[in-house]
């Protein structure tokens, strides 16, 4: 009796080793450290690629910091540390490991806080995980991914009402300082009908890392995977963070589940790679920004999505830069993601939480994942908001008159059940259908108080046909003289 494998399974065992050996470095690859300036460390007579980490020195002294490749001048290759910048001298030694930077994944992961690197910083051990990934993938191919269609709740009256959101689809929310984008993040992750929530807090400040696991987080810590990278953090693991969280959420997508990935900032991200750039010798361009920070944007963003399998529904943060919607990186952002949700420091400093333009927000698939008359409903509300705010400074100073417009009479007499409706706690849970069914009745409330005018001031006649034009009584029309005296002229009838 053989004892020996078939045929077929001794070919793919060799062809699994010759793999690995074509992969690997039978040699280990030295240089050394010839210059180090601000961040950057010089390497001569090393032999590495864009993205290969490289340890630098290490010895009895100090353990060797962990470096990445991110160019090349003149001959000599440029690191940028992973750590912090200590025990390294003139002459040291740098080794390159031959592999990209990789972090474990798996369900072990749920419930924890790790760093930028994927490391425990929760004081827990560390849990072994089930894989490794690699933090830099290619977004899914564009004809694979499956049309949105499917809605998912995020907790949010306003928004699953107003600015719905679909299975996949990447939201941008977009603010300036101290508006309540952490809030109503934590609200989300509390409340959303996603599997996972994988949150990546990217230069956030360290004092309220803490404040946003506790108070903001609370018990959905246990379905969420939490990326820290503080502002104290190097420039490099502050970009390693955001690809580390979409690396994470890349994997609970493909075991098929429907994944929350929420970035707090993208800004802050985009902050760090102009560090990088600009400490490599890229020109700056708009404001500042390298080529290479809106090169790197749409890598980032593109992961998110639908897949065959699972899906990986984005809500990225943008901090605007005095409170500017179109300075460089916000326009980068809204031009890439599917929709955006606008937080104005105006309604904040009334006291609206949370602090929603629903006029400025809007969801680019409004019309795939809600119903028609959800639709009508939330246009009828956004249309008698738009006529209010053109009025509001006539009705602050007593000038408007009641009647000139009835969508507007009927705005203000609704006007508590409209504010009541936009605005939410942040311990309050709210689901769509509620949400719907909410809007619905606000907006038949609205048509009903606007009377014979129709919202887009069409004027009605009795029978509830549009009225011709000439069968509006004509009167005079009062206008300035050159005097200033005003004069009463006749007005032009329009039809016969």
């Amino acid at each position: 009796m053989s004892l020996d494998p078939p045929a077929p399974e001794r070919n793919e065992t060799l062809s699994r080793v010759q793999a690995a050996f074509t992969r690997s470095d039978l040699a280990r690859r030295h240089g050394r450290v010839s210059e180090l300036i601000g961040l950057i460390i010089e390497a001569s007579g090393l032999q590495a690629e864009i993205g290969e980490v490289c340890l630098v020195g290490g010895g009895r002294a100090s353990d060797p910091v962990a470096t990445e490749v991110v160019g090349f001048r003149e001959g000599k290759t440029l690191l940028m540390p992973l750590g912090e910048l200590q025990g390294i001298g003139p002459g040291t030694t740098v080794e390159a490991t031959g592999a990209a930077f990789r972090v474990g994944v798996g369900e072990q992961l749920l419930g924890r806080v790790i760093d930028g690197l994927g490391d425990p910083i929760d004081q827990r051990p560390p849990a072994t995980p089930q894989a490794w990934r690699s933090t830099i993938a290619t977004p899914p191919d564009p004809l694979m991914r499956p049309r949105i269609s499917e809605r998912v709740g995020l907790g949010v009256r306003a928004l699953d009402a107003l600015v719905p959101c679909g299975r996949g689809q990447r939201l941008g929310i977009f603010a300036g300082s101290g508006v309540g984008k952490s809030s109503l993040l934590g609200m989300i992750a509390r409340s959303t009908t996603a599997d996972v929530n994988v949150i990546a807090l990217v230069g956030e400040r360290g004092r309220e890392v803490r404040e946003f696991i506790e108070r903001d987080l609370g018990d959905a810590l246990a379905h969420s995977v939490v990326v820290v990278a503080t502002s104290d953090q190097p420039a490099l693991v502050r970009i390693r963070a955001a690809f580390t969280a979409t690396a994470i959420a890349e994997h609970f997508r493909d075991q098929g589940h429907d994944v929350m990935l929420m970035m707090d900032s993208v800004t802050r991200f985009a902050m760090a790679q102009r560090e990088v750039g600009l400490a490599i010798g890229e020109p700056p361009a708009t404001r500042g920004y390298t080529p290479s920070v809106f090169a790197l944007l749409p890598r980032l963003l593109e992961r998110a999505g639908s897949s065959p399998v699972g899906s990986i529904t984005g809500l990225y943060t943008v901090l605007v830069d005095g409170d500017d919607m179109n300075e460089p990186i916000a326009d980068a952002v809204r031009s890439i993601l599917d929709g955006h949700i606008v937080l104005t420091r105006s309604l904040a400093h009334s006291g609206h939480y949370p602090a929603i333009d629903v006029l400025q927000s809007v969801s680019r698939l409004v019309n795939e994942v809600v119903s028609d008359e959800v639709r009508e409903a939330a246009q009828t509300l956004r249309s008698a908001l738009s006529a209010y705010q053109e009025k509001e400074d006539l009705i602050a100073i007593g000038a408007y008159q009641p009647g000139t417009a009835p969508i507007v009479d009927a705005f203000i007499a609704l006007r508590g059940e409209v504010d009541a409706f936009l605005r939410q706690s942040v311990d309050r849970v709210s689901t769509a259908p509620d949400a719907d069914a909410q809007l619905v009745a606000l907006a038949d409330a609205l048509r009903e108080h606007a009377g014979a005018e129709t919202l887009d001031g069409t004027v009605m006649a009795t029978g509830g046909e549009p009225a011709p034009i000439s069968s509006v009584a004509p009167g005079p029309v009062p206008v300035g003289s050159p005097s200033g005296a005003p004069v009463a002229i006749p007005s032009l009838a329009l039809a016969p």
